[in-house]
């Protein structure tokens, strides 16, 4: 009997090293079938949800394996968190170049358990293959919701106050920052601000923890990866409304509001950037005051910054009450 047929193939030996200690949920069966089975709790729907990242597009191919891991599940979490879904679990598509080793696959698998850990999303299967491009991650998320009360992008209403969470445009002034390190220099910021920006690039923070909570407050939802300005236009289209938002509203860190100082026209920068994974939410005006009470006890600022109306398009007001004009609206891959 060869070693082959003893020990099982190289993708096997890499599934069960790195991977089967991830898959804890029962229906994941260790990873030792062709597919998972779950059952979502009584009275719930499954919320379905996929994204990724590659190499040289979505990621610098430097970055550490862990962070990169984390950001690919939370990128997922984020759109759960956006429509009120508790996680349940995830598949995991990895495609690997040629000669990637334990250098990369250890920390990746190390992140991508104290994720799944903390966030309470298991890994229940997926796939792994060989690539002649760069190292591809792609992740479909699952999670539940109580029967219908998923938070959709088409249901904002005129009178709707448009309100986010935490803070807008830290990770496009970091990932500006990778590209061009002198731009630290000409907006004054500190060591510390650089790495918050960077950082905020590299590792997003989810708001999972006032999905149980949204569907209450918010007619309607998506969370912020490709920019506030675009993303805002999607809602809007969806749910048939005109949003405005002013800019001179919106939750900004102390390391923005420094680039900004130095830099105004960091401001299209800022409201188009992606990579936010904020949650954009609709609220009507007579909840907004309870939405922020309860989103401040589970730790999440939520910043009311415009207002939804009869018609059609968005508007965005610069900080000196100006129309802001923007040359895209937001990040897009075509």
């Amino acid at each position: 009997m060869s070693k082959e047929s003893t020990t099982g193939s190289a993708e096997e030996r890499l599934i069960a090293r790195y991977f089967k200690p991830l898959a804890t949920h029962p229906g994941a069966f260790g990873l030792g079938d062709d597919a998972a089975a779950i059952e979502p709790p009584p009275g719930c729907d499954l919320v379905l949800k996929t994204d990724g990242v590659i190499a040289g597009v979505h990621f610098f191919p430097d970055d550490p394996p862990d962070l990169v891991a984390k950001k690919v599940l939370r990128m997922n979490l984020s759109d759960l968190a956006a429509k009120g879904a508790r996680p349940l679990g995830f598949l995991l598509a990895l495609a690997l170049p040629a000669g990637t080793g334990e250098a990369w696959l250890a920390p990746f698998a190390r992140g991508l358990g104290e994720d799944a850990e903390l966030f309470g999303c298991p890994l229940l299967g997926g796939d792994t293959d060989h690539t002649p491009g760069p190292i591809s991650v792609s992740v479909a998320a699952f999670g539940t919701v109580p029967h219908d009360r998923m938070v959709r992008r088409a249901g904002a209403r005129p009178g709707d106050r448009i309100v986010v969470t935490g803070s807008i445009g830290d990770a496009a002034l970091g990932l500006a920052l990778r590209r061009d390190a002198a731009a630290a220099g000409r907006w004054g910021l500190t060591s510390a601000q650089q790495e918050h920006l960077k950082a905020r690039y590299l590792l997003p923070q989810p708001r999972n923890a006032i999905a149980a909570f949204l569907g209450s407050y918010a007619s309607a939802a998506m969370d912020i990866s490709d920019g506030l300005a675009g993303d805002l236009g999607k809602l809007c289209r969806a749910s048939g409304v005109a949003g405005e938002i002013d800019c001179a509203r919106l939750p900004l860190s102390e390391a923005v509001r420094a680039a900004l100082t130095r830099e105004p026209a960091l401001i299209a920068t800022i409201v188009t950037g992606g990579d936010d994974y904020e949650i954009l939410a609709c609220v009507p005006a007579a909840k907004v005051a309870d939405l922020q009470r309860d989103a401040a006890a589970a730790g999440v600022p939520v910043s009311e910054i415009g207002r939804i109306a009869a018609g059609e398009g968005t508007r965005l007001l610069a900080p000196d009450g100006k129309p802001l004009a923007l040359a895209q609206s937001s990040y897009s891959h075509f």
